[in-house]
């Protein structure tokens, strides 16, 4: 800002300019900030002796959160210096789940000086309701200041702010101002009502070119009693830098109004929280962004296709092709085993006594241990049991070959040796799987797909397991979800049977049958069973002893889960081979005592220890408790995870803790592992002494380009990574592309390691399509020609050969996101979050990491638990940290961060992360965040180019031309010819409504012209022509005695729906005076009602109002008093009790010019207007009505309308005095208490015709859906009704009309019934599906085209279509034209426009107080800009397109459809498009099922949605990311706010239309009482 460094003015002119330039260069984004620091600061050098205390620097970014009750010392502050491991140990003693395996000193160090360079970006903090997520104890704080500092405290403030900023030593006022538009509502206050306080941030205008002094800055900055911590300020915040405001500020009362005005960039001044958030959300999104936006060519017609412009940069290979390694040959050695079972059987008889496995109880102590001997004989009694002792002689359960279950938890793995060798023995399949705990674990439903692709039908448990398994009421174990049916045995010794003296187990050589079955999930979730054959398991047991010189009676510590991978191939297999005593310590021990590995290898002497990187730092994190642990024994130190870059400092820092515990260095062996290719490399043990192997420190950028690069440039970008060793003797690895053909790599790109070996898995059991692509892969080389004939496996590990042939991982294919074109890893993403000081934030280091696909890319979502005590500011600041970490570190945009409640992210069975049940819950929106983040903007880079409207030289009339000679006709059509009335008689009757009334008084007086219905469909008041005439002739009498009234004078008439209100309207025609009908105010909800009744009056300056008695009692009633003026009501008469007398003279008009009425309605977009309607405009539109619907005296229809305004008036008061047919009124409200009121009475007096509303429609349709059966019971038929017709000013509801006609198919609704009308505020009915013109057509536009104002016809179900629905026949008399709203030309029908009516009985004009005429005059009596220049035309506002049908009118010309797309002022212009916000609606609605309900609008070019949450609160946050998403897939918009409300919030019309202006006016004064705001960033 112009403003930031002090008092400008000091300074010479030209610097000033350059300065203001320079601002101006910022605001419009054509510099970046860190570009715009730096010559800023350049500029101000030489002219810094001019600016006294002015510090030009930017604050340096404190590290440590700032308000932190402790703050811990950040690295840069001189303090207590504490060695790096102290300090890690303080921080994570509650050390966690899975984040040791990214813990790096040299990577959070990287992560923090990333942070320091950011400058931190304001961000709006995300608005919640206090009630929806009360998780923190915060809320204890003292609230902020309720009210806003009015005029006369400014001074106060001004004050208080000015010693603050002195006090701060004048720190960068900078700082000050995006302190102050930080100030965002947070957790404590976190109501967003008016009637709690908050904290009102105030942005600052676009930065000033002119200079203005401190003083005036700190004016326009508002300084809040208590700063809430700044979620990203760049700057420590004191301890001393809080303003207590004087008591007089705090005091002021709640109700005061805020004096802070804002004005937005519309101009539009508003006060209030959300414009503050919106205006620094524009703010943060004015920033340029990183990823420059591909180009696009744009062509209507085709999809969008992007042109990518590669980046000239982009590190390319250019090694040469990789020669495949080969491993060292696999040894021959005299004495191995023909197969593993021979081994066990060997040792069994020879070693009885030597100890196979020892077992741990949950405090660490041995619990048994299990010999040679036992081992055997208990393997060999499982095997009889399963052959002999299952089923019968004849007909045994178990076959050699078939698969088994083998269930068995962790902390038993005597049980589970005995079961997997007594299998082996058996030659049956054993497939280990997890413990499931209970119906809905995470994953199970993928455990059954496993089972099933293998076949499994019976599990083997112990009997402690079996009786912890869920269970059925009557005590059978539940059928888990997606689990095939099982049986289940129970192997714990007592139930096995000794084998007879002549059993023997058939124990042949080695062979390819499968031995068993490993199973192993993929990145989309599903389970799959890695088959090793019995070769395969021997020869994997010889690499590994070769490998890890492994020998007889060694001792080895396994804390790996021995059901499968390393645990099971060395715990297992390969120590039995060996005859090595394990020692197994269970995940639940390590738990409790993290030490308790070491220990066992100093007690045990143990020579080898299995572990994982969390072990490595447990351990190093509980050290301190145990002094004397040795590990001086141990030669190889396996680490199985070692493949994890991010293990490396695990391991450095084990090493450095335990070398004086006599580690040796060389004895840490990290090693590669894969499900289907079994161990790829280990690192050998070293020589006492030797060199270590060398580290790669690679550059990221490099990487996620797929090539290796050593880290020159920026360090905190590097990723170091330890070499896992040589490949496993016997086998042959080559590197190859992840994707497409697998094609070798070069030596200096990133690939797929596949090896070669007789030790890996063969296949997938049961899915050979699978199968294929993984294990029988031949590389081919650059020309695509195969390298030989060999079959190599594909590992899912990403790496390369360094030097010396030592193979180095840097990943996992399934944890890769490709995201533009370049990948990430997801261990690095996570890496770098947990290095963002997460342990006030995040549960035990809980993060997930995966991507999406959204808009034709990958999309990248953290999602993380949070701790129950983390404060909505510490999780906030957290986000907004990671989001600039992973920014700037890898150059790669955040689309969604989520933080969840601890302990509810699905799990899997070890206790980490389940990944892609994660995923589901989040695109399903089943995750319940209790934060969010979304970033759109800026990892959004592949939209498609805005559109340029075209330059409007071109003139119309070429323009049409050119569609003329296109062969396109000019979109015009017309309804049937009116006719003309021969008899004078007729025409007196049809000229004037109160005429036709009397003149049917006189000939037919006992004919009913009015039925009123109630509740109980009994009628409670009828009118005949006489009747009706002689009431208003009475009112007539009455307002000439009392109203004191002038001929032309506005009457209002307040009446419920009925024939009172007929009767007055009548009335006012006899007298004289112009009815004004007005929707009487609702008695139970004054406030919102009342004052709309009082609008209407003041505006159409009525000079009485008649009504009922208690409607006049409300009038006057205090609780009216309360939101209007009740003392200045115009004269009010009650027309309940009416005096018997007739007035002296029924007045007749002069001419039917004259006016007739007012018709007041309140439009969608909230604008009130009163039209004008003469006496020929209505005579015109009833004979139209007549004709069209072919209405004569003896016909009977049936209207459920609001009787107020446009044609539900027209039909409800107008329609049966001009044709004389009877209506049946019913009142719209009645339905509330009666549903099936106006089916019963369509059914029960035969009614061919209808009219409803749509709000009539959907109540049907949702509370009678289901009732159809009952109601086809009770006798209601519905086959009389011809046409049903939706009276309203909108699109047609097609998805409504449609359920509706199919919901009541079954009680005789014919489909070609319902049909809907048309009408606007200038013209009350344009169109209305009658008798006998054609079936309404329904069409299915390309939604592309028509944000383009195009109209493009597709098939049904084509991508991006649209089905719109005609809205009915035109009418009698009425020609509509589509036209340009912004040339005023005609337009092709081809092209969607303005509609355009010439028609009598269109309105003559809007009714205003000031008689606007200009606006009057563009609406009404229009002239095109060529083509007809005579004929005057009514703008309907309404934009629309004409096409001609197949179908044939009553003349048998081709008949031409008017279809209604939306209302010109309700669309959305966004990126040059126009958009109809119904459709964006629909799409919202359709993401969630808890979305009852949604509305849109724009702010400042920010699209907001709000969506009605049906379901429980906890929910509110899932709508978030499924909103953004389905809003970008499907229009190709980026949503800027997402507001989540609660039902009935959006206001809605009488009409059942969205009231969206209402709505954007509530979210701006802050008046929603939203339960969450987020604003995507």
């Amino acid at each position: 800002m112009a403003d930031r460094g002090g008092d400008l003015s000091a300074l010479p002119n030209e610097v000033r300019d350059q300065l203001a330039e320079l601002d101006l260069e910022l605001s419009e984004g054509d510099i970046t900030q860190k570009g715009y620091e730096k010559k800023r600061a350049k500029l101000l050098a030489s002219h810094t002796p001019h600016l006294p205390n002015v510090d030009l620097s930017l604050p340096d970014v404190q590290l440590s959160p700032g308000h932190s009750a402790d703050p811990s010392p950040s690295p840069e502050a001189p303090g207590p210096s504490t060695s790096s491991a102290s300090r890690h140990h303080r921080a994570h003693r509650s050390g966690g789940a899975r984040d040791d395996r990214y813990r790096s000193d040299i990577h959070t160090e990287a992560v923090q000086a990333a942070l320091a360079k950011h400058k931190e970006e304001k961000m709006p903090m995300p608005t919640k309701r206090r009630s929806a997520f009360v998780q923190s104890p915060i809320d204890t704080c003292t609230p902020p200041d309720t009210s806003s500092a009015s005029e006369d405290e400014g001074s106060l403030r001004r004050k208080a702010a000015l010693s603050a900023v002195l006090a701060q030593s004048l720190q960068s006022p900078d700082y000050w101002i995006n302190r102050s538009v930080q100030s965002s509502s947070t957790s404590s206050s976190a109501s967003s009502t008016l009637s709690h306080g908050e904290p009102k941030p105030q942005p600052q205008p676009q930065p000033q070119p002119a200079a203005s002094s401190l003083a005036d800055l700190l004016a326009h900055t508002r300084i809040e009693n208590s700063v809430p911590p700044d979620v990203t300020s760049s700057t420590p915040q004191e301890r001393g830098s809080r303003v207590d405001v004087t008591p007089a500020v705090k005091a002021m009362s709640r109700g005061q109004s805020r004096s802070s005005m804002i004005e937005t960039a519309d101009g539009v001044p508003v006060n209030s929280r959300v414009s503050t958030k919106i205006q620094q959300l524009l703010n943060t999104l004015k920033r340029p962004k990183r990823p420059p936006l591909s180009e696009f060519f744009l062509d209507d017609s085709e999809e969008i296709v992007e042109v990518p412009q590669p980046d000239p940069n982009t590190p390319k290979p250019e090694g040469r092709q990789i020669i495949p390694v080969k491993g060292e040959p696999l040894g021959v050695v005299s004495n191995w085993p023909p197969a593993l079972q021979a081994a066990l059987a060997r040792w069994g008889a020879t070693q009885a006594k030597s100890p196979a496995l020892t077992t741990l109880d949950i405090t660490g102590k041995p619990l048994y241990t299990l010999t040679y001997g036992k081992l055997w004989s208990r393997s060999l009694k499982l095997a009889y049991t399963l052959l002999n002792k299952l089923g019968t002689k004849t007909e045994p359960v178990l076959q050699p070959g078939d698969r088994v279950a083998l269930v068995y938890p962790n902390s038993d793995p005597g049980m589970f040796w005995v079961a997997f060798y007594g299998c082996l023995l058996a030659e049956v399949i054993p497939v280990p799987i997890e413990v499931p705990f209970s119906r809905q674990d995470a994953g199970s439903q993928q455990i059954g797909f496993l089972l099933g692709s293998c076949g499994v039908s019976l599990a083997l448990t112990s009997e402690i397991c079996l009786k912890g398994l869920p269970k059925t009421p009557n005590g059978e174990i539940i059928q888990f979800k997606g689990w095939p049916r099982m049986k289940w045995v129970v192997t714990d010794t007592k139930y096995l049977t000794k084998p007879s003296k002549d059993w023997q187990p058939h124990i042949p050589t080695a062979n390819t049958d499968t031995a068993y079955i490993e199973y192993k999930a993929s990145k989309e979730g599903t389970v799959m069973g890695v088959a090793v054959s019995k070769i395969s398991m021997l020869t994997h047991c010889q690499a590994l002893t070769q490998a890890c010189n492994y020998c007889e009676g060694e001792t080895l510590v396994n804390v790996l889960d021995c059901k499968k991978d390393m645990g099971m191939w060395h715990g297992v297999l390969t120590s039995v081979m060996n005859r090595i005593h394990t020692i197994t310590v269970p995940y639940a021990v390590m738990k409790a005592c993290p030490m308790s590995w070491v220990q066992r290898v100093h007690i045990h002497k143990a020579r080898v220890a299995l572990v994982k990187c969390r072990d490595l730092h447990w351990a190093m994190m509980a050290h301190r408790d145990q002094r004397d642990s040795s590990l001086s024994s141990i030669r190889m130190l396996i680490v199985a995870d070692g493949a994890n870059p991010w293990s490396v400092s695990s391991c450095d820092a084990f090493l450095n803790v335990f070398q004086s515990h006599g580690l040796k260095p060389e004895a840490i062996c990290p090693c590669a592992t894969s499900p289907e290719a079994l161990t790829v490399a280990i690192r050998r043990p070293g020589a006492r002494g030797a060199p270590l192997p060398a580290r790669a420190i690679l550059s990221m950028g490099g990487l996620s380009h797929g090539v290796i690069r050593v880290n020159t440039e920026d360090k905190n970008s590097a990723l170091t990574v330890q070499d896992v060793g040589h490949i496993m003797p016997g086998a042959l690895m080559c590197i190859v592309k992840p994707d497409g053909p697998p094609q070798l790599c070069k030596t200096d790109e990133i690939g797929e390691i596949v090896i070669n070996s007789r030790a890996g898995g063969t296949m997938y059991y049961g899915l050979p399509g699978v199968t294929k692509n993984t294990f029988e892969v031949i590389p081919v080389n650059q020309a695509g020609a195969p390298i030989g004939e060999i079959p190599f496996t594909r590992t899912g590990l990403l790496g390369f050969v360094g030097p010396g042939s030592l193979v180095f991982v840097v990943g996992k294919i399934e944890g890769l996101l490709m995201v533009s074109g370049r990948r990430h890893n997801a261990d690095d993403l996570v890496a770098t979050a947990l290095a963002v000081e997460p342990v006030k934030t995040v549960y035990r280091g809980r993060i997930a990491v995966f991507s999406v696909t959204v808009f034709y890319d990958e999309r990248i979502v953290i999602v993380a638990e949070q701790r129950p005590d983390a404060s909505e500011e510490d999780s906030f600041q957290w986000m907004s940290r990671v989001l600039q970490a992973i920014d700037s570190i890898h150059q790669v945009g955040l689309y969604c961060l989520a933080l969840v409640p601890a302990n509810t992210l699905p799990k899997t069975p070890l206790g980490g992360i389940h990944i892609c049940e994660t995923k589901q819950n989040f695109m399903e929106g089943n995750l319940h965040p209790c934060n969010i983040l979304m970033c759109p903007h800026t990892c959004v880079t592949n939209m498609p180019k805005p559109r340029q409207k075209q330059p409007v030289d071109v003139g119309p009339a070429s323009m049409l031309v050119g569609n003329l000679v296109a062969g396109k006709r000019i979109a015009q059509a017309t309804g049937r010819e009116l006719g003309v009335v021969e008899d004078q008689d007729l025409m007196r009757k049809h000229q004037f409504l109160s005429e036709a009334l009397q003149w049917r008084a006189q000939t037919d007086p006992d004919h009913v012209l009015y039925v009123l219905l109630n509740a109980k469909g009994v009628e409670v008041c009828t009118a005949t022509c006489a009747q009706l005439h002689k009431r208003a002739e009475k009112i007539t009498a009455i307002i000439m005695e009392r109203g004191g009234l002038n001929t032309g004078d506005n009457v209002v008439l307040l009446y419920p729906p009925g024939i009172d209100l007929i009767a007055a309207f009548y009335g006012c025609l006899y007298a004289g005076v112009i009815p004004v009908t007005v929707r009487p105010p609702h008695p139970q909800n004054l406030t919102a009602t009342l004052p709309t009744v009082r609008m209407i009056i003041d505006v159409s300056k009525a000079a009485c109002i008649l009504t009922t008695q208690p409607l006049m009692r409300i009038l006057r009633s205090r609780e009216a008093a309360a939101s209007v003026n009740i003392k200045t009501w115009p004269t009010i008469i009650d027309t309940d009790d009416l005096p018997r007398k007739r007035p002296p003279h029924i007045y007749k008009p002069p001419t039917a010019e004259m006016l007739a009425y007012l018709d007041f309605s309140v439009s969608t977009t909230g604008m009130l207007t009163g039209v004008k309607m003469s006496h020929a405009a209505i005579s015109t539109l009833c004979r139209s009505i007549k004709l069209q619907c072919e209405l004569y005296s003896s016909r009977q229809i049936a209207i459920c309308l609001d009787p107020y305004c446009g044609l539900g008036f027209v039909l409800w008061c107008l329609s049966s005095v001009y044709s004389g047919h009877q209506s049946i009124l019913i009142p719209p409200l009645e339905l509330e208490s009666s549903l099936p009121l106006w089916l019963n009475m369509l059914s029960q007096y035969k009614i061919r015709d209808t009219f409803c509303s749509y709000s009539v429609m959907e109540l049907c349709t949702k509370d009678l859906g289901t009732q159809t059966e009952m109601l086809k019971a009770r006798g209601l038929n519905l086959s009389c009704v011809r046409s049903c017709v939706v009276i309203a000013e909108e699109r047609p509801r097609l998805a409504l009309t449609q359920s509706f006609s199919k919901l009541f198919k079954d009680l005789g609704l014919s489909a070609r019934a319902v049909s809907t009308a048309f009408g606007s505020r200038v013209n009350l009915a344009i169109c209305l599906q009658g008798t006998a013109g054609p079936d309404p057509s329904t069409v299915y536009v390309d939604l592309k085209s028509l944000r383009h104002d195009r109209v493009r016809l597709v098939e049904r179900g084509a991508p991006q279509s649209l089905p719109l629905m005609e809205s009915g026949t035109i009418l009698p008399g009425v020609r509509v034209i589509i036209v340009n709203p912004e040339t005023r030309g005609p337009l092709g029908d081809s092209h969607l426009g303005e509609i355009w009516v010439n028609s009598p009985h269109s309105a003559s004009g809007y009714y205003t107080i000031y008689g606007e005429e200009s606006l009057q005059a563009d609406h009404f009596n229009t002239k095109l800009s060529f083509g007809e220049p005579h004929t005057l035309w009514v703008r309907t506002g309404y934009l629309g397109f004409i096409k001609r049908t197949e179908l044939l009118d009553a003349s048998g010309d081709r008949h031409d459809a008017l279809f209604v797309v939306g209302s010109l002022d309700e669309t959305l212009e966004l990126r040059g498009l126009r958009y109809h916000p119904i459709d964006i609606e629909t799409s919202v609605s359709r993401a969630h099922r808890c979305i009852a309900e949604s509305a849109v609008f724009t702010w400042t070019n920010l699209l907001v949605v709000v969506a009605e949450l049906s379901g429980s609160e906890q929910e509110a946050l899932d709508l978030v990311p499924l909103v953004t998403n389905v809003v970008l897939e499907e229009h190709h918009l980026i949503v800027g706010v997402v507001v989540i409300v609660d039902p009935g919030v959006i206001p809605i019309n009488s009409r059942g239309e969205k009231q969206r202006m209402h709505l954007r006016d509530s979210f701006l004064a802050d008046q929603l009482d939203p339960i969450y705001v987020a604003y995507n960033m």
